[in-house]
């Protein structure tokens, strides 16, 4: 029978999973596999699996128990093994690896940061500093014909926007990075211009928080910053 995988963490890590079970209608017991110093915690893998939100929940509560006493690797929803047996030989042939990401996450949590900024006030900013979007805005606004100038406009905007979303979205990682560890750089959305993550110690989150919190004061109410977490160290394993 597959294997469903939750995480990898230390064969001495406490692995308080009597009151959780694993994900599919069957709800099964969790388990560890052990091998090289290392231990998987896994279930047996149900056989219609999917993401739907139970799972999804069920997942993410296996892995913030794993947190709340020790390193965990998080595994992404769904991944699965052959059988035990191919997780334990996994571990063995992997545990360097495993051993070395352990030791860095040891006490250290992740936070996202989403920001993003109302469209007004970059439109604004622009037409202030641009003396071409000015003229552009005003022939388009007196000639609605002039298909290319409306063009132009367009894609100069369009660059402008994206040359201030990007200085922004690295002025931003600069100011709040010294709280934190590590970053990772995720993708931008259609409504945010910065999509971050930072690897915080577990005992220096609230300094973050903080830090975070003094940023967004700084960047004023035209600026939505968005901070999620603790949450499991996915985009540093």
């Amino acid at each position: 029978m597959p294997t469903y995988i939750y995480a990898v963490t230390t064969a001495e890590h406490p692995l308080r999973l009597d009151a959780l079970t694993g994900v599919g209608g069957r709800a099964p017991d969790l388990r560890a596999v052990k091998a090289a110093g290392l231990a998987a915690v896994v279930s047996d893998a149900p056989e219609d699996l999917r993401a739907k939100r139970r799972d999804l929940i069920i997942h993410q509560n296996v892995l913030e128990r794993l947190m709340a006493d020790g390193a965990a690797l998080p595994m992404r929803f769904g991944l699965l093994g052959p059988d035990d047996e191919q997780v334990r030989t996994a571990l063995e042939e992997g545990r360097d690896g495993y051993t070395a990401r352990l030791r860095e996450l040891d006490g250290r949590l992740e936070y996202n940061l989403k920001v993003s900024v109302e469209e007004s006030s970059v439109l604004r900013a622009i037409l202030a500093d641009s003396e071409e979007a000015r003229r552009l805005s005003a022939h388009t606004r007196d000639n609605p014909d002039a298909h290319d100038s409306m063009m132009a406009l367009g894609e100069l905007v369009a660059r402008e926007v994206r040359t201030r979303h990007e200085a922004l979205a690295e002025d931003i990682t600069n100011a709040v990075a010294p709280a934190a560890e590590r970053t990772s750089q995720g993708e931008p959305g259609k409504n945010h211009f910065l999509n971050v993550s930072f690897l915080v110690r577990r005992d220096e989150a609230a300094a973050f928080s903080q830090a975070v919190h003094e940023e967004a004061e700084r960047r004023g109410e035209d600026h939505t910053f968005v901070l999620n977490g603790p949450l499991p160290p996915y985009s540093f394993v």
